[in-house]
């Protein structure tokens, strides 16, 4: 549904305009209903004072006197206080304020529902917080200064009415009068209410509020504010809001005080006896609320225990006591007050409050935004609660009656917002926010945070308060900062620095101000709080804030985290204090990073002031080691602290003076005593004993090592005194060796090297000759002298300890030789004999673990042992004379005998030499060999001697396993040690002899048959390497059949050895012996020769044997071949690289041209794939390989064509690609054929042969156009176009579906570059080049390209061959136009369309395209009715002016007469049959008339001669439309109507007309009322037709029921007229803008109706037409005959047309006809000159071909064109 039109049409059509009414009391009490706060019209009351500037309101309760219970018989108003408050009833409330009076403005607005204030600087926006009275009162009553107003209602409506107050009885006041409807209400909650008035006072601009019930007055409240004091705002706070809508302009602080005169008996609470149920709804129960006791009875059932009965025992005595106190006098008054502070700022809109914003916020609240508004910030400071606090606490009546207790925001349920008064809306923090201009939800108890840009303007507000709160908190920390100042200023002991004392007496405050600016969750909208934060944080362009530290008030960015380890040796960095860290504020300050841990820059910063003491340094060592070890101090801060770190520890320290820890680089660790002498760059144990050495170590110190300690002791002894040198003080040497020899298996080789290294020149060994060196000195067990010096010590040094220094345990090597192996001196010649070599062996075992390491190498070295001399089976029996070193010689063995070594001598009887005993365990160290080395046995294998060698080889062969032969690898050796395979004599190396037999193929040694087991032990291969084998076939090939099975096979065999290297040899090499067929020799013979692997085949091949070397092997020879490259059957790239390179011989060959052809169908098949190989396709381009063919003729000469069934005889021939044309001209062909190399007549073929090349025909031939002079006429040319471009697009549309690729361009670009030119005279040149040979031939049609134009040129000399068009349509279309191209367009040019769509084809899309063209027209026909409305309406305007204007004229000129009063002026009296008659008398009038469509008694009626008479007029019947007409004429007065009117209703006429199959309702427009309009009528007859076909142009065609002829009989003789006659109905309603499709084509063979309107369709006769205008329309004068034709009809239609506007044929209708002609003349005439310019080309292209012997030739019957006739283009269409 279409809801625009529908809303349009109930606004122009709809019933009767009513006014939407509103039950105003409904409508109240839902206001109503939506306020859920208590004292909802107090506080409407007292805002609107506040709004009216007043400074004080007092609030009166007027009770009514209960008719049960009396007055109490006493005088004591305490009594008498007490029975109104229990039993009276309240009966009227009184507000009076001393504000401003009421202005009218105020008494209009009063009694407005929703109109609010105005004014921007007012809380009130809603315009329905007064109507919050009618909750309890139903017609209140106001009262302001001299006037009042009261309200009643009646039913459902409220009125008012206002009266004037006498003088003297009026008062400058505003009082409110509120008379309650429940008269049996008592009173209220007393404390409540003077709470809420407490809290009311503290942001209203008033002074004082009293509250009265009846004479007493309960209660007073006055507020006192000091001056202003002004905040200077810093810097880099940000002073405007996020979404940039306000910015904090200005900002002061100001202090109230708010003192309150309270009566007790708001405290007071009635003990009701439980009985009387008479007062439930007394005082006293709405005092605790409803259902209270029975609440508290059933939690009383879930809580048990002594501990809350007590609790509530003693709460319940302490109420008691306090409402005894309170009950003896409830008339005693006390006075209590408050202490806030307030921070105000003024905050101004941005210009971005402008424009829709400003717009959207005012519809919302009924002000425009205000450009300056303040918000307000109460908060309590510390001492200012505390003086609250001790002035309630003054008197007891404060503490039970706490007026403030909602006050104050610290106490719950916390800060509020204010918006005039308070809202349930909290804050989230410990201050109360007052903003006038947020906008509150209608109730006002809450923030609307809903709507879209109320919301905005809500959130932006809340930002400034949580800006003004962040200077607001920044004030009061400077205030505490300056507190703090003062107090270290006033003792001047302490100097200007901060104390902690100080410090810790203002942590309260401190606390007090943290929790005021700690916003926690806010309630009912959590949004508050998280708005006011976020602007809170952020405000600051810096990321800190003020807090309370050790220090003071300091930035954040100066403050810690305090650290209890830290704290234990540095004090001055300012940390957060212990008592305030769990603080919520302070831990946001944590979770935002806006307090950091003690960084390791304050560290430093504090120890470069101060050196630390002892204990100070213990806890930094400890602190430092811990932190590294955890990883929480990288290595960076680790040298940072330690090299600012000093310390002093002079005072009682292990070492007096002063540490600096960057030095220190070890500590002391267990194993050195700490009596010893340590380093400076020693940490002292007493700092680091209860340190894990873990963390000192991570610390980057190391523990005390032994050897920097000894270097130290070495370097400060002698300095020290001879106590302290070691190499003078045995008793210091002692202790410190011993500390050494316990440590010594824990030290690392290094450190024992160093101490070695030091200690062994130094006199350090105390011995029993003194103080020796340790080579110098020897073990006590060593007693083979005397005289040696042994050491002597005390205490116990380990053996290894002293061994490592080199203390001996034996004697050298020289001394034993001396003393031992030689006389003693003093034998005199008759001493003891020397030692045998083997006494000597047992000695040096005896003692070989105390031997030191360089007596060893002097014994490896030395010549000790003889070898065997003795004969065969006693060889021990005897010694050589030389002497041997152990390791020359081996083990005495039976099998090492054998092979003639030399054998150490052993004597004694055979056995006595055991491998295991210790001697020969010690031989063997020395370097006695138990067996012979590898290549010993190898030298011996390689003797001449060939007993040498046989033993050698088997004592190798029996021993290879167990002597570990098996690491020796006897490949490498290049000594001839091997026999060979039937050649025992000759010998060679391993290396160089194989144990496969298979190998002797290539000339390979194989080692002999009874050594292949153990041909592993010599490393003999089984094969030869292969790079060998490949280089010996190729140096030499099998030279046959028989020798190539043997070697490939072998190959074969080796499979898996042959890598890509050897394969990429093998394949391009020539090995492979083949056999081919000698084509020199007549006698079938062959020739041999070598092939590569990869050109030859396996198996055989019946196609390509012969063409390609195919050969067998043997399934395991054919398997290396494969392996070399060779292939199954050839690929297309080498069949292709055989035919480009041996073209003659692969045609020999194939002995056939069809085979040859195959070969090529083949390789054309993979064109891809050999494009790929550049080179190759390359060659194949260049080389003349492919086969083409020359046809011959076989008869007469001269041109003479041969018989039909006689073939053709075509020469094949090898040809480049570059030689041989592709056939796409046949006709060329058969002119040029002996001069042509043509290419085989496939598709296959001729693409292949293109693609490597060959020229299209057409492109060898050039084709030159010659034509004549231009024809006169280019009528023909210019359907014949036409005629083109309509059959292309099917033609194109068709041959897409078979050959798409082969359209070169589509249908638009043959519209845009084609024109058609007829010419006299036309032929064709065609030549090829090359050659100089051509040949001319006429030509009916032909193309040619002149510019960027393709130009279709037809001979007027006959009709054009349909043929040669299509022909010449083709060249421009396709890509390789052809024969079959040409015949698959022949026919779409020649048949028509009926015949196309007969065959299947779809022309439809034709007639899609044209109606197309028609929406095109109508769209600009709409815009030129649209420009021509826009006329109308200037055209009106100006007619206007010039109305009143002269109107004016004529006003001043006349005088009128006297009248009567109140008489009505007389209209003349007027002839009204003659009132058009001048019109009928006109111009157009006569035109109308010559033209047959009036005429008067007297004038001729030229159409009588070819209508029959019109039937006679019938005679209106009264009632009718026309007399009713002629009734509501309206009276002349004189004026013309405005010519704007009359073309505004013929221009709806004509936008009414309307196809006649159209399917909207038909509904004649609305039209301005003319009174110029006569009234007759005439009959306008109905038609019987039907529809027939559609016109060329798409008019619709229509023809009588009673027909003589058939319609399609008719539409075919008739079909150039109904051309005619739609070009001249088009060029009429082009100049009236109508749609072509509005206008109808009729026949019928009778009658006297030219046309008719039927609904707004226009139907015009074509038999007038035919008899009147078609004749004229032909030949010469075609131009005026279509002009008379064209006015003609163009009155027709404005006839028509008039009938849109009137139905009868009377006066008016006449009116509206002459109104047409008049208005479209103009256009008329300039459409008649247009025609007559066009007149000859037109009129004979309206009439088509057939048409051009018109002048001479009689009217007759159209007969159908011709097949191949120049019939206009939408002839065809008609038959549709």
């Amino acid at each position: 549904m279409d809801y625009a039109r529908l809303r349009a049409a109930a606004f122009q059509d709809g019933g009767v305009e009513e006014a939407v009414t509103v039950d105003t009391r409904a409508l109240i009490d839902k206001v109503l209903a939506r306020y859920s706060g208590e004292w909802t019209t107090l506080r409407e009351l007292i805002q609107n004072a506040a709004d009216a500037q007043a400074t004080t309101v007092k609030i009166k309760w007027e009770t009514l006197p209960s008719t049960q219970v009396p007055l109490p018989a006493t005088t004591n108003r305490s009594e008498h206080l007490k029975h109104v408050l229990t039993h009276h009833t309240l009966g009227r409330l009184i507000v009076e304020n001393n504000g401003q009076p009421f202005t009218g403005t105020d008494w209009r607005r009063l009694k407005r529902i929703a109109e609010g204030n105005p004014d921007e600087t007012k809380i009130g926006a809603f315009g329905v917080g007064f109507y919050s009275v009618f909750a309890d009162c139903e017609e209140p009553l106001v009262s302001s200064g001299h006037e009042a107003m009261a309200f009643y209602w009646k039913g459902n409506a409220l009125f008012t009415r206002k009266l004037k107050i006498p003088p003297g009885e009026g008062s400058s006041h505003t009082t409110f009068f509120l008379e309650y409807r429940n008269r049996t209400t008592p009173l209220p909650n007393l404390l409540s209410i003077g709470q809420f008035l407490a809290t009311s006072l503290t942001f209203v601009a008033l002074q004082n509020i009293e509250f009265w019930v009846d004479d007493w007055r309960l209660l007073s409240l006055q507020k006192k504010t000091s001056p202003s004091a002004t905040i200077s705002i810093p810097r880099d706070l940000e002073t405007t809001t996020k979404e940039r809508y306000l910015t904090l302009a200005s900002a002061d602080r100001t202090s109230t005080q708010i003192d309150a005169t309270v009566m007790s008996v708001l405290g007071w609470k009635p003990q009701v006896a439980p009985s009387s149920g008479k007062h439930g709804d007394s005082y006293y129960n709405n005092t605790h609320g409803p259902d209270t006791s029975s609440l508290r009875s059933f939690f009383s059932k879930l809580t048990s225990g002594t501990s809350l009965e007590l609790v509530r025992s003693k709460a319940a005595k302490e109420e008691k006591a306090a409402q005894d106190a309170i009950a003896e006098d409830v008339t005693a008054t006390s006075t209590s007050s408050i202490f806030l502070r307030v921070t105000t700022a003024q905050v101004a809109t941005t210009d971005k409050v402008k424009g829709t914003f400003a717009a959207e916020l005012e519809r919302a609240t009924k002000k425009p935004p205000p450009k300056m508004t303040k918000i307000a910030l109460l908060t309590s400071s510390y001492d200012e609660t505390v003086a609250s606090e001790m002035s309630s606490a003054g008197n007891s009546a404060g503490k039970h009656v706490d007026v403030f207790s909602t006050v104050l925001p610290s106490k719950k349920p916390g800060g509020r917002i204010f918006i005039g008064f308070p809202t349930t809306q909290t804050t989230g923090a410990g201050m109360h926010i007052s903003a006038q201009s947020v906008i509150p939800t209608v109730e006002r108890e809450a923030i609307d945070l809903n709507a879209r840009t109320v919301r905005t303007w809500n959130m932006e507000m809340l930002r400034v308060a949580g800006i003004i709160s962040r200077l607001a908190f920044s004030n009061e920390m400077a205030d505490l900062q300056s507190k703090l100042t003062r107090m270290s200023e006033a003792n001047p002991r302490k100097g200007s620095a901060v104390s902690p004392a100080d410090v810790e007496k203002c942590i309260p405050e401190a606390m007090h101000i943290l929790k005021t600016y700690s916003f926690e969750d806010s309630t009912p909208s959590s949004q508050v709080a998280h708005i006011i934060e976020e602007a809170f944080w952020t405000s600051l362009r810096k990321a800190s804030i003020e807090v309370f530290s050790s220090r003071g008030v300091l930035s954040t960015s100066k403050v810690r985290l305090s650290s209890e380890e830290v704290g234990q040796f540095v004090s001055g960095i300012p940390v957060i204090l212990k008592q305030m860290k769990e603080s919520p504020f302070i831990q946001k300050l944590i979770s935002f990073a806006f307090v950091r841990d003690i960084t390791v820059d304050d560290i430093c910063e504090e120890l470069e002031s101060k050196a630390l003491d002892k204990d100070q340094l213990h806890h930094f060592v400890s602190w430092m080691a811990k932190g590294a070890a955890t990883g929480e101090l990288d290595h960076t801060s680790r040298l940072r602290l330690l090299d600012v770190a000093v310390a002093t520890i002079t005072e009682g320290g292990d070492s007096g003076g002063i540490i600096t820890l960057g030095s220190i680089k070890n500590f002391l660790g267990p194993t050195i005593p700490s009596t010893f002498p340590i380093p400076p760059t020693t940490m002292p144990i007493a700092f680091t004993s209860n340190i894990p050495h873990a963390q000192l170590r991570a610390l980057g110190w190391e523990p005390l090592g032994f050897v920097p300690w000894l270097r130290f002791l070495i370097e400060s002894g002698p300095g020290k005194g001879e106590e302290w040198d070691l190499s003078k003080s045995s008793d210091f040497a002692t202790r410190v060796l011993a500390v050494l020899s316990k440590n010594w298996e824990n030290l690392s080789p290094d450190s024992k090297n160093s101490v070695v290294t030091m200690l062994q020149n130094m006199t350090v060994m105390p011995t029993k000759v003194g103080m020796r060196k340790p080579g110098e000195s020897f073990f006590p067990s060593v007693k083979l002298f005397d005289d040696l010096p042994t050491i002597q010590v005390s205490v116990h040094l380990k053996e290894k300890f002293l061994t490592s220094l080199g203390v001996r345990k034996t004697v050298d090597l020289e001394t034993i030789f001396t003393r031992l192996l030689s006389p003693s001196p003093s034998s005199g010649g008759s001493g003891h004999n020397k030692w045998s070599h083997m006494e000597l062996i047992k000695y040096l075992t005896s003692v070989k673990d105390d031997i030191p390491a360089a007596d060893m190498r002097k014994l490896k070295e030395s010549q000790l042992c003889p070898a065997e001399a003795g004969p065969p089976g006693m060889e021990p029996t005897k010694r050589t004379e030389r002497l041997y070193k152990v390791s020359e010689l081996y083990e005495p063995k039976d099998t090492l005998r054998a092979l003639g070594l030399p054998i150490l001598q052993w004597p004694g009887p055979p056995g006595s030499f055991r491998n295991t005993s210790n001697e020969a365990r010690f031989l063997y160290t020395l370097g006695l060999q138990p067996y012979p080395a590898a290549p010993v046995l190898v030298d011996m294998m390689a003797s001449s001697d060939i007993s040498v060698r046989t033993n050698a080889m088997k004592y190798f062969i029996a021993n290879h396993q167990l002597n570990g032969y098996t690491s020796f690898n006897l490949s490498n050796t290049p000594k001839a040690i091997l026999p060979l395979q039937g050649n025992d004599k000759k010998l060679v190396a391993p290396s160089q002899c194989y144990t496969n037999e298979k190998a002797a193929v290539l000339g390979y040694n194989i080692l002999h048959r009874e050594l292949h087991q153990h041909a592993n032990k010599f490393g003999v291969a089984q094969d030869p390497p292969m790079a060998g084998c490949v280089e010996r076939l190729l140096a030499n090939p099998p030279r046959d059949h028989g020798s190539a099975v043997t070697l490939f096979s072998y190959f074969a065999s080796r499979a898996a050895d042959l890598g890509s290297s050897h394969i990429l040899k093998l394949r391009d090499a020539p090995i492979v012996p083949v056999s081919r067929k000698d084509a020199r020799s007549d006698k079938g013979g062959s020739i041999h020769t070598y092939t590569k692997a990869s050109n030859c085949y396996l198996g055989s091949s019946t196609t390509y044997g012969d063409i390609f070397d195919f050969v067998d092997f043997g399934a395991e020879a054919n398997v290396f071949l494969f392996r070399c490259g060779a292939k199954m059957e050839p690929t297309k790239l080498e069949i292709a690289r055989m035919a480009s390179g041996e073209p003659a011989r692969l045609l020999s060959v194939l002995q056939s041209p069809e085979k040859y052809m195959n070969l090529l169908r083949t390789l054309s098949e993979d064109l891809p794939t050999l494009k790929k190989d550049r080179e190759l396709f390359k060659k194949m381009k260049t080389a003349p390989w492919l086969l083409g063919f020359r046809e011959l003729s076989a008869g007469k000469e001269g041109g003479e064509s041969r018989e039909e069934d006689e073939a053709p005889i075509k020469q094949y021939q090898l040809a480049s690609a570059s030689q041989i044309v592709v056939l796409d001209d046949y006709i060329s062909y058969r002119l040029f054929k002996q001069s042509l190399l043509c290419a085989p007549e496939e598709d296959a073929l001729e693409a292949f042969y293109i693609a490597l090349g060959s020229e299209t025909l057409g492109s060898k031939v050039d084709e030159e156009v010659r034509y004549g002079p231009h024809a006169d006429k280019q009528v023909e040319a210019q359907w014949l176009r036409k005629h083109v471009l309509e059959r292309s697009k099917i033609f194109l549309h068709e041959y897409s579906k078979y050959k798409r690729d082969s359209i070169k361009h589509d249908e638009r670009w043959l519209e845009k570059n084609l024109q058609v030119e007829a010419v006299r005279s036309l032929a064709l040149r065609r030549s090829l080049k090359g050659s100089g040979k051509s040949h001319t031939e006429k030509r009916s049609a032909a193309s040619g390209q002149s510019g960027n134009m393709w130009t279709l040129y037809v001979s007027v000399d006959g009709r054009p061959d349909m043929y040669q068009v299509g022909q010449a349509i083709c060249q421009l279309l396709l890509t390789r136009p052809g024969q079959q191209a040409y015949f698959f367009f022949e026919p779409f040019l020649k048949l028509d369309l009926l015949d196309l769509r007969a065959r299947g084809y779809n022309v439809d899309r034709i007639l899609r395209a044209k109606a197309a063209e028609a929406r095109v027209a109508e769209e600009e026909r709409r815009k030129a009715l649209d420009a021509e409305q826009q006329s109308i309406r200037e055209r009106e305007q100006e007619f206007n002016r010039q109305t009143h204007a002269a109107q004016a004229a004529r006003q001043d000129a006349k005088t009128p007469e006297p009248k009567m009063p109140g008489s009505f002026d007389e209209s003349p009296e007027e002839d009204t049959s003659q009132r058009h008659k001048p019109f009928g008398r006109g111009l157009f009038s006569n035109l109308t008339r010559r033209l047959g469509f009036e005429a008067d008694d007297d004038s001729n009626k030229p159409m009588d001669k070819l209508l029959p008479p019109p039937a006679p007029e019938p005679t209106p019947k009264p009632g009718t439309d026309t007399q009713q007409q002629q009734q509501q004429k309206p009276k002349d007065d004189g004026r013309v109507t405005n010519p704007g009117a009359i073309q505004q209703n013929l221009l709806n006429a004509i936008k009414s007309t309307r196809a006649h199959d159209s399917s909207h309702l038909f509904s004649r427009p609305e039209q301005t009322q003319v009174k110029e309009q006569g009234t007759y009528c005439d009959a306008k007859p109905a038609q019987n037709i039907t529809f027939a076909a559609e016109a060329p142009g798409g008019m619709r065609v229509f023809v009588a029921k009673d027909l003589s002829v058939g319609a399609g009989a008719f539409l075919s003789a008739n079909a150039a007229e109904i051309k005619q006659f739609e070009g001249i109905l088009k060029e009429v309603g082009g100049v009236y803008g109508l749609p072509s499709r509005a206008m109808h084509i009729y026949y019928d063979e009778a009658g006297g109706t030219i046309a008719f309107n039927s609904n707004g369709s226009i139907f015009c006769n074509m038999r007038y037409f035919n008899q009147l205008h078609a004749a004229k329309m032909r030949g010469p004068g075609a131009g005026e005959g279509r002009v008379e034709a064209a006015t003609w009809w163009w009155v027709v239609v404005a006839h028509e047309l008039a009938h849109n506007l009137v139905e009868l044929h009377n006066s008016d209708h006449s009116y509206y006809t002459e109104s047409f002609i008049q208005q479209y003349f103009p256009k008329m005439m300039a459409k008649a000159v247009q025609l007559r310019a066009t007149g000859s080309s037109s009129g004979a292209e309206a009439a088509g071909p057939s048409s051009r012997s018109a002048a001479t030739e009689q009217p007759q019957p159209l007969a159908p064109p011709p097949p191949y006739s120049m019939a206009p283009a939408g002839y065809q269409s008609l038959l549709d």
